[in-house]
């Protein structure tokens, strides 16, 4: 099979770095007035978070507004180190991060993820994950978040090539749903396994 793809578009969280905001959740439930239950659909489904991932206000004014929210007793710097202390390599990343550094010979290797900059800054930081990706687009600089069509659109022009020469991988069905409907090549990703098939399936070559 003669590949059309010219990009292999990953997504970061869950794929090439692990997350659990329940480390977050219960930390901040201490400083907390709201009750603990309540926390994850505050800090993690509110408009709020979405804004603060569009880059559309900074963290000073995220917490701010966070603390209000839930009533926080505790100062900027605590709640920074709670907020970004939830990341950790796995075996399943490693093996992504390796398989996107053997193919970036042949394609160009780039990143979409929905990050806020205090994450963004600090797994710059602390995970060695970024060094292999031609291109990094991140959410809060784009001014957009997945599953947002636009965040796609933006992203197929700043790659300069059509929808259909780049594949596309994200652990969250409704990304991928929301990219295909755009003719990019999108699969979900589950495991290395799933995206070695799917790497076939558009003739992606491995070796």
């Amino acid at each position: 099979m003669n590949s059309k793809i010219k990009v292999i578009l990953f997504d970061l969280g869950n794929v090439l770095i692990d997350f659990d905001y329940s480390i977050a959740v219960k930390r901040i439930a201490h400083f907390s007035k709201v009750p603990l239950e309540e926390i994850p659909g505050l800090l993690l489904s509110s408009n709020l978070t979405r804004v603060f991932e569009e880059g559309k206000i900074t963290p000073e004014e995220f917490f701010l507004q966070l603390k209000e929210m839930l009533g926080l007793g505790i100062s900027y710097e605590r709640f920074v180190g709670i907020w970004n202390e939830v990341f950790f390599l796995s075996a399943k990343n490693r093996s992504v991060y390796n398989l996107a550094n053997t193919l970036r010979n042949k394609y160009k290797i780039a990143l979409l993820s929905n990050i806020n900059i205090l994450h963004f800054e600090y797994l710059k930081e602390r995970f060695p994950v970024f060094n292999i990706f031609h291109e990094i687009f991140i959410s809060c600089k784009l001014g957009f978040t997945k599953p947002n069509q636009e965040i796609y659109k933006k992203v197929i022009g700043l790659l300069g090539v059509s929808p259909d020469e780049v594949f596309y991988t994200d652990d969250k069905v409704e990304l991928v749903e929301s990219a295909a409907a755009l003719n990019i090549n999108s699969f979900v990703f589950k495991d290395i396994k799933k995206l070695k098939s799917d790497f076939n399936l558009t003739g992606i070559l491995l070796n």
